[in-house]
This record gives structure tokens, sequence and C-alpha cells, in this order.
């Protein structure tokens, strides 16, 4: 089943069903987040519960997408109540490609580097029989909730940003639940963007370059298949398409597990609040950046990937207004 939430200008939220070009709105259901609580605590599934909950109501797909309806696309998951309750994180050098693009900004010679040899550790041990644990991958912090964008909202380069970057993946959704319990909602299209001008002057500056708004949806897929993914990024410029790139992502496609993704984030007591929601973005296939692509006002970034529902496209904002001071001031 495939989920999104829309939002009127006046606040009003509602949940709907993607069938063919409808939304079916779900009774009495204004998030994600509550219809997946209520679907816990009566022991149902997402997609189970949702089914019980459609509505005689829909709305056209094509106008809430295309931006011609009063309603508008909200991530494909938020946390209403405390957007701080959402985790955004990630799990990189998952495909061969991420590997030689970090090899590229930091090598100094033939010797392999720190980044290519994790990815090689991820190779030799991240894909563990089932009720193994196998090697940890690298793991990164994107921030809370209020850095996640929907379908059609800008990613913004902010002034202290010198690049903004497309990372096309795909993100698990998760809720935990009231006994500490890491439950997958589902999966969604992402796209994780970041700084790889600073990220390239040196490797210990990933964690900074990663700081920045990202988006996900426009669906949240319950029961996707992740074995081998295919999917395509392409960066528009004036309604031309200048860069576009064939990717694969999924189980088959990565040197860790999905298994072992999850277990190495969820194994930290902070990762399991309940309550809480975490966004975690899988690796990326392919970058622009890493192909000598900078991306300018206006470009707009297309991500797809085949089963996961309507493509996810961001325009680029830059930034360059001169950037404030925020030193700490005394109580």
């Amino acid at each position: 089943m495939r989920f999104v939430q829309i939002r009127k200008t006046d606040g009003e939220r509602r949940v709907g069903v993607v069938k063919d070009d409808r939304l079916h709105l779900l009774d009495e259901v204004d998030s994600i987040y509550d219809l997946a609580q209520e679907a816990v605590a009566t022991a149902k599934s997402l997609t189970d519960y949702a089914t019980e909950r459609i509505s005689n109501q829909s709305l056209s797909y094509d106008d809430v997408y295309d931006g011609d309806s009063e309603w508008r696309l909200l991530p494909a998951i938020d946390h209403p109540q405390e957007p701080a309750r959402c985790l955004v994180s990630g799990t990189g050098l998952t495909h061969l490609k991420s590997a030689e693009n970090r090899q590229a900004m930091h090598a100094s010679g033939a010797a392999p580097t720190d980044s290519m040899r994790m990815y090689e550790w991820g190779v030799q041990g991240g894909k563990p029989a089932s009720g193994k644990i196998g090697i940890s991958p690298e793991w990164f912090y994107k921030g809370c909730g209020t850095v996640l964008r929907a379908n059609g909202e800008p990613l913004t380069v902010p002034p202290h940003a010198e690049d903004g970057g497309e990372e096309s993946e795909i993100a698990g959704i998760y809720l935990i639940d009231s006994d500490g319990l890491p439950r997958r909602l589902g999966l969604a299209i992402g796209n994780e963007f970041s700084d790889h001008v600073v990220e390239k002057k040196n490797y210990l500056y990933l964690a900074a370059s990663k700081l920045m708004s990202c988006s996900i949806g426009p669906e949240l897929v319950t029961e996707a298949s992740f074995d081998c993914v295919a999917g395509e990024v392409r960066i528009e410029r004036a309604g031309e398409v200048i860069w576009k790139k064939i990717i694969r992502t999924g189980d088959a496609a990565m040197c860790h597990s999905l298994a072992n993704i999850e277990h190495h984030h969820f194994k930290h007591a902070g990762h399991r609040r309940p309550g809480d929601i975490h966004v975690h973005f899988f690796g990326a296939d392919a970058f622009s950046s890493g192909e000598g692509v900078t991306l300018k006002q206006g470009d707009v970034v297309e991500v797809r990937f085949e089963g996961f529902g309507r493509p996810l496209r961001n325009p680029v904002i830059l930034d360059r207004s001169p950037q404030k001071t925020f030193a700490a001031l005394p109580v």
C-alpha cells in the first residue's frame, strides 16, 4: 500500500491511500504517525488497519502532485506533535559508487582511503547469516524532523555551505513502539542533500557536510521489495535535462544488508525511545557532483525508483546572503 500525507493552507491535514490517479482519504486520520500508533496498539498491520479506515472521499492525485489543488503534499512521514522526536540519519559507503566517489575526493596515491577500506569491510562482513551480527557500517546524523522537505519543496544551500548536491536514495521509515522495539512502517524515495565541497576538503568534515535539509516521498510504501531496486536520477535546468543516471539500490546492490543496517542503528538504546520516529537513508549509487556538475539556483532534482510511486522532485535554492554569527550570548 502507498500512503501520502497532505495539508491545506489552513492547516487541516489528512492521510490518503494511492489508488491509480486518486488519493482515497482515511477517516479521522491526519498523520501516518497516528495511524501507525493505532495499528500497533490493535496488533494490526499498517495496511490492514488503513484499509478499515478508507472513506468515500477522494482527490485527484495529479492535481495535488502538480500543485493545482488546495492540498499540498507533506513529507512521507513526520512527528506532527514534536518534530524533534523524529531522528534523521543515514548509512554511507553502502554502494561501490559512493566509496569510489569518496576515494576520488581524498586519495593521495594508490593506497586505499579509510572510506574505501570501510566499504571493503562491508563487502566482507556486511551481510551476515540470519540471526548473526555483521560488521558495523558508517553512520551519520542529518538532524531532527525539521530538516525534512516534501515533494516540490526547495532544498536550500544555506549561507555557510559551499555546495549542495543530491544523493538519490531510499530511506527506511520507523516507529519505536511502546515496548521500545523498532517497527518498520515502510520505505520512501529520498534525496539526502549534502555539501560535497566541504566534505572534499577533509573526510573529517563529513559530519558537518550532512547537516542540511533533505527530502522524502511523496509516498510511503509498505511491504516494498528491497531486493534489487532500479531507478533514475536527473537534474533539470531551465526545463532541460543536463544530467541523468540509471541507479540501483537494495540488498543485491549494497555491501550491507538491510537487516544489518537496522541492527547497528537500533542497537543504541537512545535510538529506541518509545514514540520516536526514525528516517534512515540507505546510501546512494550516483552523484552528479562526482561527475563535475554543480547545482545552480532553480535546478530541479528528480529521483525515481521502480515500485515506489511517483518521482520525488525538489528545486534547489542557493542562499548566498551574508553569514550571521551565532556565538552564544551570556545569560
